[in-house]
């Protein structure tokens, strides 16, 4: 019996997407080995995550990583960093802030969303600009400490992330990237920090890179990591509730080995073979109509498929995603926000087997 069987708990098929509240994501058998050995030994933690964070800058191409608990907690240490630049922060000054002047952080209005308060927890204010770049550079003065910009579908209406950029380096204003979501592709990476030049990018554990849940990644200037590992766990202050142990460090590790070690165009192609079949063995349901759509919900280079109800269907949208959570098999789907009678499936989440389940599954619903 397993554990989600004795405490009375269904397991999920997950065709929606790497959501926290469904998991995250599935750890392969490398990461978990890794996470079990870590286990079984005591460790001077900090050295360890000093380690594993320079071995995964050299993986990565970066100056420095450092490994978070979750996206949402690298960007409490990063902003917390940045805010106390160029001294070394001190992890008691959060959030009364007492000696810190840049106490500022710019986010651009379309990008708003429920991750601004990881900005906040630091004891930051929030300034909102619009989305053009004359908003961006008025909204800067002495008291900035960066801009969070953050990327994927949010960052759609902001003007290029060049060209924020380049306003930010004539100001001497770091840029921290929210990319949680954003791999594959796995260049991503390095493609913010290398590429484009910001300062900083977080990345979640749990989503495309298949690691610890509870993890995640902050990549980037060498000045940041330290800041980073100067506020984190085991110290005292405002990264003492971040703590990461050695079983997600050792776990990280295996997972960007793993992530970097893994053939992406297959994967893709792979997807894409998943939504094809959706495509066909949902076909001819009246009333219903079965597209590719691109990119996924959170701007990665790949399909999904939309189910779209026709006006006057027998069900509602959300009678169906509430009958796919009945029967013999608890089935997630995503809906979409700008239409209330489309569902979408996400192919990233699942095994080619659970992937024929969901549409025979939803066949039937739609056709009872």
């Amino acid at each position: 019996m397993s554990i989600y069987q004795d405490l009375g708990i269904r397991p999920i098929v997950n065709a929606s997407a790497t959501l926290t509240k469904l998991g995250g994501s599935r750890m392969p058998e490398e990461v978990l080995d890794a996470m079990h050995a870590a286990a079984g030994s005591f460790v001077d933690l900090p050295l360890f995550q000093t380690r594993v964070g320079d071995r995964i800058a050299e993986l990565t191409r970066n100056d420095a990583a450092f490994v978070s608990s979750g996206a949402a907690g690298g960007i409490v240490l990063a902003v917390a960093t940045f805010m106390a630049a160029p001294n070394a922060p001190d992890p008691m000054a959060y959030p009364t802030l007492k000696g810190i002047t840049r106490n500022e952080a710019i986010v651009f209005a379309s990008q708003r969303n429920g991750y601004d308060f990881a900005i906040l927890q630091t004891g930051a204010s929030l300034v909102e600009c619009d989305d053009s770049l004359e908003s961006f550079e008025s909204a800067i003065t002495g008291r900035t400490a960066c801009l969070v910009w953050f990327a994927g579908a949010l960052a759609v209406k902001s003007p290029p992330i060049e060209d924020v950029i380049a306003i930010a380096k004539k100001h001497g204003v770091p840029v921290l990237v929210d990319a949680a979501a954003q791999i594959p592709p796995v260049s991503n990476l390095w493609h913010y920090t290398k590429v484009l030049g910001c300062e900083g990018v977080v990345f979640s554990g749990g989503k495309g890179i298949r690691g610890p849940q509870a993890a995640g990644l902050v990549l980037g200037t060498r000045e940041l990591i330290a800041g980073c590992r100067r506020l984190s766990s085991p110290t005292q202050g405002i990264g003492r509730p971040l703590k990461v142990g050695k079983e997600e460090l050792a776990g990280m590790l295996a997972a960007v080995q793993y992530t970097l070690h893994q053939d992406e165009d297959a994967m893709l192609e792979g997807y894409e073979v998943i939504v094809q079949n959706w495509i066909k063995d949902l076909t001819g349901i009246a009333g219903v109509t079965t597209e590719r759509g691109f990119p996924s919900e959170a701007g990665q280079p790949h399909a999904r498929a939309i189910v779209r109800l026709d006006a006057g269907f027998s069900k509602t949208r959300d009678q169906v995603v509430d009958e796919l959570k009945t029967g013999d098999v608890w089935i997630e789907v995503g809906t979409l926000a700008e239409d209330p009678n489309a569902i979408a499936l996400n192919p990233q989440t699942l095994t080619r087997q659970e992937a024929d389940v969901v549409a025979a599954r939803l066949r039937q619903v739609l056709t009872s």
